[in-house]
């Protein structure tokens, strides 16, 4: 199908990815509901291909592909496994804040070994008080001679329990003011990992609790100055964090699709498909018409972040809308599958349950709305995709790169 803001190489890239979801990531579906931990060799293998530097520039190693790239790659990913697709995202989150805060020395050290897959990233700053509510946040880190001392707790921070290097934020001063961010490689003494909790859904993938404990962290891993830690949080949010998590569930949104629609032409009622019956199809175009809508809203707000123009509001509305349409669909499909759809031998249930993971993070859709809502008042204090705009520019004329060496090597 074309798409009004992809090129042929981003074709090229969907079906690359589709190729390997569909031959390394659906036969391991199983084994990830069973297990309902990190499938790390997976995540290891994923980061492999070279998609986790979808927006890192090819001069630090990474594909320098763009936003709407990452977006597709994460949809793809998505759509034969949520969870899968959720790790991607929460990696790429954590390259946002190296990309648009690390100095020269940061970026030489870190890009590269996450564009080639050997090191996972994550952003941390969620806190069990604090919640959304971030600058309620009280881990500290406190000066001591060429390091900091980092002490405190930080909640479901994605890709927590397969994570090599964590973008921290915690208390160096009072108020919003002061905040700051590390980067804390997850070898350090003093740092540790509370034990992973199941969860309803996104089974394979890790969101869980990271432990400080007199952590010492060099002060060459501080991420801009003191008192930026709300920029790194902020910024990392909006400018990845949403488009990401829209495209997680715009992948679940078309495998919800595929999967009701298959189902509508092969059990048959009264000896008719069940797709003839006219409730059932008015559902299924309700679904449709969902789904083309959240692909645009989609591919539109990364294509924006791929010109440099301001776009916060497009992302808000996307995540807004994708998280939202998808879960409706769920439901829909729930329905029309009746009592078939409660048995795990087929995958909505699991649909509707990796969907309702993706209202939450970088914002519910209250805090969508909320934040919507001070843009039509004219409220909002600027945009981020405006400050960082030479951060986020990506041409559409470089090639897409991936490491194709790297295809089929689970170990």
């Amino acid at each position: 199908m074309e798409h009004v803001f992809t090129t042929q190489d981003h074709e090229d890239l969907r079906q690359r990815v589709r190729d390997f979801a569909e031959r390394d990531v659906r036969p391991l579906i199983p084994e990830m509901e069973a297990s309902r931990t990190a499938t790390v060799e997976l995540s290891r293998l994923i980061a492999r291909q070279g998609w986790i530097g979808a927006t890192i520039d090819p001069s630090y190693g990474g594909m320098g592909a763009g936003h709407l790239a990452k977006t597709i790659i994460i949809e793809e990913l998505s759509r034969v496994s949520g969870a899968m697709g959720a790790m991607v995202q929460a990696s790429q989150l954590g390259v946002a804040k190296i990309i648009h805060f690390g100095n020269e020395a940061q970026k030489r050290r870190w890009l590269p070994p996450i564009a080639d897959g050997a090191v996972l990233p994550t952003i941390a700053v969620t806190e069990p008080v604090s919640g959304g509510f971030v600058t309620d946040m009280e881990s500290t880190a406190v000066r001591d001679g060429d390091d900091y001392i980092l002490n405190g707790r930080k909640v479901f921070v994605g890709n927590s329990h397969v994570g090599d290097l964590h973008g921290v934020v915690v208390r160096t001063g009072a108020g919003s003011g002061g905040l700051t961010a590390f980067l804390v490689e997850s070898v350090r003494p003093g740092f540790s990992l509370a034990p992973q909790v199941p969860s309803m859904g996104l089974h394979g993938f890790s969101f869980g609790e990271l432990v400080f404990d007199n952590c010492r962290v060099p002060a060459a891993n501080r991420l801009g100055k003191e008192g930026q830690g709300l920029a790194v949080a902020y910024s990392s949010s909006v400018l990845y964090g949403r488009p990401n998590l829209t495209a997680v569930s715009l992948g679940i949104h078309q495998a919800v699709f595929d999967e009701t629609t298959r189902y509508c032409q092969e059990v048959f009622r009264r000896s008719k498909p069940l797709g003839q019956l006219p409730n059932i199809k008015m559902k299924l175009g309700r679904m449709l018409q969902r789904l083309t809508l959240a692909r645009q809203s989609a591919y539109l707000a990364a294509h924006l972040l791929d010109q440099g123009r301001p776009c916060d509001a497009e992302l808000m509305t996307a995540k807004l809308f994708n998280v939202e349409s998808s879960i409706e669909s769920a439901q829909d499909a729930m329905e029309i599958h009746a009592a078939a759809g409660l048995f795990t031998d087929r995958p909505v249930e699991r649909f509707l349950r990796d969907a309702l993971h993706i209202y939450a993070p970088a914002g519910t859709s209250d805090i969508q709305c909320l934040r919507l809502g001070e843009f039509a008042l004219g409220e909002n204090r600027g945009q981020w995709s405006q400050r960082l705009a030479d951060l986020v520019r990506h041409p559409r004329s470089v090639p897409l790169r991936t490491r194709p060496e790297a295809v089929g090597e689970l170990v």
